[in-house]
């Protein structure tokens, strides 16, 4: 589904129009950048500063760079027929005299369109957008910033980055070569640099709004989205809205440094982006049709801090009454059957390093649990009470552990289930 919900709090920026309006192949063939962000109108000494000419802002020459090749991606999404054996099917009625046959049968489902963005990265057709656009549709469509439609294939899709691949089918006779957009540095970002968001919100071509970053990494985990969704988020106040998801987030030379995704609700100008090292690091995978590997643990873990330990120890009534009164990263919660249980992780240990790096806090643990190979060993220094361990995990995928669970827990044909509680409707 194009407009896909997170929480009561924080929702994607795909559209569905007609819907109410709501708050809502190889390296070589890329193209990237490694500037130093520098504010426009900085000396021209400035290291990796550029000028913007013309006259003109910096605003318009970012977008002249980027616009021409940022496209508004069309998707259909063919519900289940009511009348197949799908959800919502039902036995058929018995026919009565006198009344007419279909009567009393559903209409046919019609399909249910939905819009976002995207951006061309290479010059063969392919396009750079979110999951939850595409994902799921059974049809899709690019618009070009010059108004031409062509059909549409997904080549590749990750939900916990939230990225997808597509490639345009243009006509094979005309074979065009389509305009790029350069891939920026998003390690190089700074709270306070400039930004440009470049999309279609609500089927408006080519918007483009002004703003800056606000944050340059925030943890998903700290996020409360609800959604099994991992890494950091450059956080901006860009205006972005419904119809933006897909769309890049831009320096002010042009270059996309992060992928237009969710909005917070309730509030004003705090939007989401993914960086784009991070899309960089999957895209090989998602053009070839794999899955992404995603490194876990299985844990829940907080930060603790040596006072927070002195307070803890100090309670008469507290459990454990000997925490290690450290900073680290602490264990909340073990899942069975995961990385975590298997290495003997139990809760309340202390994470103190990892990798042979120290962990001062919980953000620290998860990126470089993030940044881990699965399979591969990952050494932990942990303290349990007075005591230190030395632990080899080995993580696990994430997608393929979720999947295992999805399979577990599937309802028994034939029997009733209790109908799940749902998200809160989007206003």
């Amino acid at each position: 589904r194009a407009d896909r919900q997170h929480d009561a709090n924080l929702q994607a920026v795909g559209w569905l129009p007609g819907a109410a309006s709501s708050e809502a192949g190889g390296a070589s063939d890329y193209v990237e950048t490694a500037r130093v962000a520098s504010a426009p109108g900085a000396a021209s000494g400035s290291s990796g500063a550029k000028e913007h000419g013309g006259g003109t802002s910096f605003v318009a020459a970012a977008v002249r760079q980027v616009g021409p090749s940022v496209v508004l991606i069309d998707t259909e999404h063919t519900p289940p027929s009511m009348l197949d054996g799908g959800p919502g099917h039902h036995e058929a009625i018995p026919q009565l005299p006198g009344v007419p046959p279909g009567l009393f049968e559903d209409p046919s489902p019609q399909p249910q369109m939905g819009q976002g963005s995207g951006f061309i990265f290479r010059q063969d057709g392919l396009v750079m957008t979110n999951a939850h656009v595409v994902k799921g549709a059974s049809r899709v469509y690019v618009t070009l910033s010059d108004g031409t439609r062509h059909p549409a294939e997904v080549l590749g899709v990750d939900e916990l980055f939230d990225l997808a691949v597509v490639r345009i089918t243009p006509a094979r006779e005309k074979s065009p070569s389509f305009p790029i957009a350069n891939l920026g540095n998003s390690d190089n970002l700074q709270a306070g640099d400039w930004v440009i968001a470049v999309g279609n919100p609500f089927g408006l071509e080519n918007t483009v709004t002004l703003g800056i970053v606000s944050n340059t990494a925030r943890p998903m985990s700290r996020m409360s989205t609800g959604l099994a969704m991992k890494g950091t988020m450059i956080q901006t106040d860009a205006a972005i809205n419904p119809g933006n998801s897909g769309g890049p987030l831009c320096n002010e030379w042009g270059d996309v440094i992060g992928i237009n995704t969710m909005i917070r609700r309730r509030a004003n100008s705090i939007g989401f982006a993914v960086p784009i090292n991070r899309v960089k690091e999957c895209m090989s995978d998602l053009i070839e049709g794999k899955q992404v590997a995603h490194s876990f643990l299985g844990i829940t873990h907080r930060t603790l801090t040596p006072d927070q330990a002195k307070t803890h120890n100090a309670d008469p009534n507290s459990y454990p009454d000997n925490l290690p009164e450290v900073s680290g990263a602490m264990v909340v919660h073990v899942m069975p059957s995961t990385p975590a249980a298997r290495a003997g992780l139990k809760r309340f240990d202390v994470i103190r390093e990892a990798a042979g790096k120290k962990i001062n806090n919980g953000d620290d643990l998860t990126a470089i649990v993030d940044s881990s190979k699965v399979g591969e060993p990952l050494n932990l220094v942990v303290l349990r009470g007075d005591r230190v361990f030395k632990i080899a995990a080995m993580p696990a995928d994430l997608a393929t552990f979720l999947e295992s669970q999805n399979r577990v827990n599937q309802p028994t044909p034939g029997r009733a289930q209790e109908t799940p509680r749902m998200l809160p409707q989007q206003p």
